[in-house]
């Protein structure tokens, strides 16, 4: 049985130089317990033996740099057959527009969903920096494919429902969900909505 793949690109963080990345690893909050994500071992699980899903771990995703990211996400591509669906989270879904805004895919797309992605620096404590910002131009996003899906979260802090507007006047064909909580930043164990969508 053919499975249908489902790549999911993780989110990240950016920051403006040395100092604030080692400031931000000297006060990062730590914890001792298993952190559980809708993205991780429930997205398997939840969409069953006919999908396997792919899970980059992309270079340096406290510190990421958007080339390097490319360099990687591309040693993927071979592996990857037609009919892909492709999910990216918060950076990895600013990675994932901006690929696919300036890049011509080479297998057909099923399906792109993106997840809380920023659109530009207008976030809540955080720097977007390293490469990720988006051109002017879109269009060759929708030219990739023809379904694409963004959702947000209404309660999100980081990455408020002012990027949903920025997208949809830069990609009006896009289905633009906006739910009214996802405890934030999309922190939720499961995530049925997605599931049912990519099914």
């Amino acid at each position: 049985m053919k499975k249908i793949q489902v790549l999911i690109i993780h989110g990240g963080m950016t920051f403006k130089n040395q100092g604030d990345y080692l400031k931000y690893l000297k006060t990062k909050k730590v914890s001792l317990d298993k952190r559980i994500n809708w993205a991780g071992d429930y997205l398997e699980k939840s969409l069953g033996s006919k999908y396997q899903v792919i899970r980059p771990r992309m270079p340096l995703q406290d510190n990421a740099k958007y080339e390097e990211w490319k360099i990687f996400f591309e040693r993927y591509l071979p592996y990857i057959k037609n009919n892909v669906i492709l999910i990216g989270c918060s950076l990895g879904g600013i990675f994932l527009a901006k690929y696919l805004s300036e890049n011509k895919f080479p297998k057909k797309i099923k399906g792109t969903f993106l997840v809380c992605a920023p659109y530009d620096n207008s976030h809540f404590d955080e720097d977007l920096v390293g490469g990720f910002t988006l051109k002017s131009d879109l269009s060759l996003i929708l030219k990739n494919f023809s379904k694409l899906t963004m959702l947000f979260s209404a309660d999100d802090e980081c990455v408020t429902p002012y990027h949903a507007e920025k997208y949809r006047l830069k990609l009006p064909k896009a289905n633009i969900i906006i739910y009214k909580s996802k405890n934030g930043h999309f922190n939720i164990p499961t995530f049925p909505e997605i599931i049912k969508m990519i099914k």
